[in-house]
């Protein structure tokens, strides 16, 4: 794994210099990863298998990726290395201090954001190819006034009397959603036919 990707990933949750902006972005993807438009949001996750397990997702769907910070875990790659800092190299990840940068930061598109109290059915909403999908914490969802700036407030249905879906679960499900709607799945490399070799006797 390069460098770089080391000292951002070691980068602690620390005092930033003066006017600093409040974001710290991975270092940019040669052209051979091909990112989609969509995006998936983590706000304030609290547990790495979880985060992990989202950024292989990401990588492997092509989706990019906003981590608000502060998280509840210690970012490194000791906590992420068993469910996704593999895949990190192929993930466009953007990490923000907190919630303010990025609303400050983030690109000027719809924030749709998954919740048990959320207003309309997942298989009834409409993506957009550009949405960003968020999701909460584990332990708390997210607060008030983040229900309040989302554009638009999903819920994944369930059987009645269960509480709620694994986060990396309802991430992947609702993903894979926007990206049937939004025609954004990767598309398959046709593998080479095996053909049968006839050995002369």
């Amino acid at each position: 794994m390069p460098s770089t990707w080391r000292t951002i990933l070691a980068v602690p949750e620390p005092a930033l210099p003066a006017g600093h902006n409040g974001r710290i972005s991975a270092p940019s993807k040669t052209t051979s990863h091909h990112h989609n438009h969509m995006r998936l949001a983590l706000f304030q996750p609290d547990i790495a298998q979880n985060t992990g397990t989202m950024l292989r997702l990401a990588a492997c769907l092509g989706i990019s990726v906003d981590l608000i910070e502060p998280c509840g875990f210690v970012w490194s790659e000791a906590k992420l290395r068993r469910a996704g800092l593999d895949y990190l190299d192929h993930v466009d990840l953007r990490r923000h201090t907190s919630w303010a940068a990025f609303q400050r930061d983030r690109d000027p598109t719809r924030l749709v954001l998954l919740t048990t109290k959320g207003d309309v059915a997942l298989p009834h909403f409409k993506f957009r190819a550009d949405d960003t999908v968020m999701v909460g914490r584990e332990s708390a969802g997210v607060p008030d006034k983040v229900h309040e700036a989302a554009d638009a407030r999903v819920v994944i249905p369930m059987r009645p009397g269960l509480r709620s879906l694994n986060v990396a679960l309802a991430a992947a499900i609702a993903v894979a959603e926007a990206l049937r709607q939004t025609g954004q799945w990767p598309q398959l490399v046709e593998q080479p036919v095996e053909q049968e070799v006839e050995v002369a006797p």
